[in-house]
């Protein structure tokens, strides 16, 4: 059985997990296996990277798949799927209009009954004054009421029809717009089909899993904070935006985030040896094969049929094509018999490469420059020179005044001199990747036909599918939004959402509910008077989960009200961080400082520097709060400069705080009751020699 014949196995895109750039996308395939073994499973994108193709058959122990690989399918476009959806579209449209126009007609009937009045007949001049009877009037009141109410009733239903429709058309509108996103711009639409060979399974179902990469596909986190006045507890909603442009479309699939990076480098380095001496290890195998034997005379009966004829419309021969794998496939030469023999080709080697040449290469000679696509040999040390009095000797000038050097090593002047060893050439990893390795045919150069070198990269479509899903990672990122990997730091994370997503393939941000994550939330009004005089609002949120929070902008809400929208700081699991809200202009805060200069000492030879400091607190809040001012004492490195604080403040006392504020910072907690008011009185004394004070005078805050 043929990759061609293979039966087809449609295939659903079941889970996506996205990583900081790129995600990786499983699909599940189910179907009978063939006799042979080898099944086509179709739908991959054609962005996806080939080498990163996985499979597996799940449920079947024993059953393996023994090799996968990816092909390029080509087919042509369904026009009648996107006249179609135009067609559609259309409809759609023209219902819209029809349904508006009901409306507006209902609004003009409405406008028309609401505007009846009672209009008196005319009168003479010297007609009387006539009475209306009031039953009159009641009647047209109650006749105006009951129809605006009927047409007031078919109005809605008309509203609602109209609003039906226009979500309909929009709905419509981005389908056909999503389909012409990705889809190509000509006839024919292509797709990677993988090419799954079974063994195990027998001829019965079977259920596989194929995971392959896409690239460019991009998430940030983003948060909704919901609490309630007086709770010390509040709901965190996990979100995150997600873009991505991989040519086909997310939908109903379990979705996952991670912050790793799928291209890091994970291979761990190696410590190698140094030998001094002859002695060196063998070398690993390169995965290098020499070319067979007679290599240079297959191709002997091709050049002695001349030149190959021009292409024959009315049924000529086609020159053979030689597969990857060297087989020949078709082979039928049509050559003319009895043509002039052509001109001899260039001399072919009489030996096959030497050791130290790539594979397919022209030969290199032991000390030639090394052969692209190989990989260096490394350097085999000489021996090590002699010492001592025969090495001088060896080394002395002879009779005639010219100098010679008994060994390499003194001649270059150096202990070892590099010397390379021969052996097979080490291919990379593009002439190791079997799969891709193309075998060169009859019309190729003399050193190259017969012999396996790598295939062409990516096809120019294939690079515009790639480089169109590269685009989301060049979007400008949301207000307060982080990279993952910027704030996750030295740790890695995964967040899986609760329920199946919808994600578009059109390049854009959609926002995708992950979660719900309980945090415990304190309010705290802090206030650095000396900088500013205003209390700010500030939520401590503490996170007792397992899963850290990172980075990004945070929507509060309290009391079902929106607020404001601020920046969350990364939160690692079991820590407690600060997040502000703004100013509270509920509390008002005032700051007065007073300095005295005076002298000290027997010969009053110490400057003293007295401040003080006076904080008055006001709480004009329905609710008692707790207020933490900040204040500042001056700090020295000079022995003989004193400085004496005042009792009332204290330093921070744990050592997160330590090193989140600055030296000499001063702190007081203060709890104001509802309407209440406080005072607080601090101060420093600073004492100076008089050989250390500044010229000019002292500095005074």
């Amino acid at each position: 059985m043929t990759a061609g014949t293979a039966p087809r196995w449609e295939s659903a895109l079941e889970a996506v997990t996205v990583y900081a750039q790129g995600a990786l996308c499983r699909r599940v395939a189910r179907g009978t296996v063939p006799a042979g073994g080898q099944v086509r499973v179709t739908g991959l994108p054609r962005s996806l990277d080939p080498h990163s193709l996985r499979a597996r058959v799940l449920g079947a122990p024993g059953a393996r798949v023994t090799e996968a690989r990816a092909e390029i399918d080509a087919e042509p476009v369904d026009a009648d799927a996107e006249d179609e959806a135009r067609r559609e579209v259309d409809r759609l449209r023209e219902a819209y209009d029809v349904a508006r126009t009901r409306r507006d007609r209902q609004l003009t009937r409405i406008e028309e009954v609401g505007g009846l009045r009672p209009v008196p007949p005319g009168r003479k001049r010297d007609d009387p004054h006539r009475r209306t009877p009031v039953d009159a009037w009641l009647e047209l009141a109650d006749f105006v009421d009951e129809r605006l109410t009927a047409l007031h009733g078919r109005l809605r239903e008309l509203e609602d029809e109209l609003r039906r429709v226009e979500h309909e058309l929009e709905l419509a509108h981005d389908r056909v717009e999503r389909a012409s996103t990705d889809a190509p711009a000509s006839g024919v639409a292509t797709s990677y089909t993988a090419v799954l060979t079974l063994r195990g399974a027998g001829e019965a179902q079977a259920e596989v899993e194929i995971e392959y990469g896409v690239p460019g596909a991009v998430w940030v986190p983003t948060y909704r904070l919901i609490r309630r006045q007086g709770e010390d507890g509040g709901r965190l909603v996990l979100r995150a935006s997600v873009a991505q442009r991989s040519g086909e479309d997310w939908t109903g699939v379990r979705i996952a985030f991670a912050t790793a990076d799928l291209r890091r480098r994970t291979g761990l380095p190696r410590l190698r040896s140094v030998r001094i001496g002859r002695s060196q290890p063998a070398p690993a195998p390169s995965g290098w094969r020499e070319p067979p034997a007679g290599l240079t005379d297959l191709f002997a009966g091709y050049d002695a049929a001349g030149p190959r004829p021009e292409p024959d419309v009315s049924g000529g021969a086609a020159a053979g094509r030689i597969g990857a794998g060297g087989a020949v496939e078709d082979t039928c030469v049509g050559a003319a018999y009895g043509a002039p023999p052509p001109p001899p080709p260039p001399p072919a080697p009489s030996a096959l490469p030497g050791p130290g040449a790539a594979y397919g290469a022209a030969p290199q000679g032991f000390g030639g420059p090394a052969a692209p696509g190989s990989a260096p040999v490394p350097d085999r040390p000489r021996p090590r020179a002699r010492t001592g009095s025969g090495a001088r000797a060896a080394a002395a000038p002879r009779a005639g005044g010219e100098a010679r050097a008994a060994t390499p090593e003194a001649a270059g002047g150096a202990l070892f001199a590099p010397a390379p060893v021969p052996g097979p050439p080490r291919p990379d990893d593009a002439e190791l990747d079997y799969a891709a390795l193309v075998l060169s045919g009859p019309d190729e150069p003399w050193d190259r036909r017969g012999r396996l070198f790598p295939g062409s990269g990516p096809d120019l479509v294939t690079a515009e599918y790639r480089r169109r899903a590269e685009r989301p990672a060049a979007l400008p990122l949301p207000g307060h939004a982080v990279r993952p990997r910027e704030s996750a730091g030295s740790f890695d994370h995964r967040y899986d959402a609760a329920a199946p997503a919808d994600i578009p393939s059109d390049g854009a941000w959609h926002t995708v509910t992950v979660g719900e994550i309980p945090v415990g939330l304190r309010t705290e009004y802090v206030c650095v008077p000396a900088v500013e005089q205003t209390v700010y609002a500030t939520l401590v949120l503490s996170n007792a989960t397992d899963q850290a929070l990172l980075a990004g902008p945070v929507e509060v809400s309290v009391d079902g009200e929106y607020q404001l929208t601020a920046a969350l700081p990364t939160l690692a699991p079991g820590g407690a961080r600060r997040l502000g809200l703004g100013p509270a202009e509920a509390i008002g805060v005032t700051r007065r400082t007073h300095l005295t200069e005076s002298t000290a000492g027997l010969r009053s030879n110490v400057t003293v520097l007295d401040h003080r400091v006076h904080v008055e607190l006001a709480n004009r809040l329905p609710a008692p709060v707790r207020v933490e001012v900040r204040e500042r004492v001056p700090v020295t490195s000079e022995a003989d400069v004193r400085i004496e604080e005042r009792a009332g403040w204290t330093a921070p006392e744990d050592t997160a705080d330590r090193e989140r504020h600055a030296p000499g910072t001063r702190i007081w907690r203060v709890d104001l009751p509802a309407g209440g008011t406080t005072a607080l009185d601090g101060g420093y004394e600073i004492r100076i020699p008089a050989g250390k004070a500044l010229t000019g005078g002292n500095r005074r805050s």
